[in-house]
């Protein structure tokens, strides 16, 4: 007869947990990326409804970020965790800190969005530079997920790396808007909340790229948050 490894059961319940932990963070991501979406396009089309559509989604991402963060705390205290599955845990605790960060900063656009319809601005349409620095941080928030469902340090590297385009693209934009102010004051108000909502991508970039590093540091075992992208390249790409 051959004897019963009742570890068996266990090892397979906690790696079903695992799995599922990372599942979550997914679904959380995905939620938050067509936060993002939907609030630029509130943005780019002064559509009202689309814009408190993403405010009372925001409750929801929060909702994820608490119930994620319950089962962390649940793991850490009823497992006792390798150094690889300690590392994933504190990931995703880092992770969607910075995925409800990021939906905030979509909120923001989203008032914006209501502050520039309200005042029926007729020169919306010359600020639509905002929707290519959109696509460049929800590109940044896309691969940084793709990179944690593959546990790809390289991938996640470069979402790191491109965190310079997504600034360029902000620094542009914030000249943009310096220009037509200075060119038109009739154009102050409606620039300076586009002006805000430009900021608010920049700040999603930014969470981006710490995903990208958590995620480093999750298959490397290597923080490289205070590194040069040069340093940082020999961590992660050695």
């Amino acid at each position: 007869m051959v004897p019963v490894n009742s570890n068996q059961p266990i090892s397979y319940k906690f790696d079903e947990e695992m799995e599922n932990l990372k599942n979550h963070v997914l679904k959380m991501g995905g939620v938050v990326e067509q936060q993002i979406r939907r609030a630029t396009d509130a943005l780019s089309q002064l559509d009202a409804n689309k814009a408190e559509a993403v405010s009372e989604n925001d409750r929801y991402v929060n909702a994820l970020e608490v119930s994620i963060d319950v089962e962390c705390a649940r793991i850490l205290v009823c497992r006792q965790l390798a150094a690889s599955d300690l590392r994933m845990v504190v990931a995703v605790i880092k992770i969607i800190t910075d995925l409800e960060r990021i939906g905030d900063e979509a909120e923001r656009i989203a008032k914006m969005a209501i502050s520039i319809y309200l005042q029926d601005d007729v020169f919306h349409n010359r600020y639509m530079d905002v929707t290519h620095l959109s696509e460049c941080v929800i590109k940044m928030l896309h691969d940084a997920l793709d990179a944690f469902a593959r546990l790809d340090a390289g991938a996640a590297f470069e979402v790191v790396r491109y965190d310079k385009k997504a600034d360029a693209e902000y620094q542009s934009i914030m000249q943009q808007m310096l220009t037509f102010m200075m060119e038109d004051p009739r154009t102050i108000s409606v620039s300076l909340d586009m002006m805000q909502a430009a900021r608010a991508l920049e700040r999603i970039g930014d969470h981006a790229m710490n995903i990208g590093e958590y995620i480093i540091y999750l298959v490397k075992g290597k923080d490289i948050r205070h590194l040069s992208i040069k340093d940082a390249e020999k961590d992660v790409l050695s």
